[in-house]
């Protein structure tokens, strides 16, 4: 029987929000994104993510610096083109390509 992970799922890797910081993929994995709202507007009551700085990370040994770690990085104007673009990048990097 296959276990369940806690929390939320897209496309088979875990998220975690941490404030404003969201991350997405599994720390034992080779790389993660992190994603960080950087703007949001307000509307119906509801807080909408207008600009979102996205960045792929590699683990890395502890004598690597953690700017030294990011692979890639972009912007966004929404939560979803963020999602989007992680989930390309993601599954690209755990693949090896």
């Amino acid at each position: 029987m296959a276990q369940q992970a806690e929390g939320l799922v897209y496309r088979s890797h875990p998220l975690r929000r941490i404030g404003k910081t969201i991350y997405y993929g599994s720390m034992a994995d080779s790389h993660i994104i992190q994603m960080h709202v950087k703007e949001s507007k307000t509307e119906n009551d509801l807080e909408i993510a207008t600009k979102v700085a996205v960045e792929l990370h590699q683990r890395a040994g502890a004598d690597q610096k953690s700017r030294d770690r990011i692979v890639k990085r972009s912007e966004k104007d929404s939560l979803y083109a963020a999602m989007d673009i992680s989930a390309i990048w993601l599954e690209r990097a755990l693949a090896g390509k």
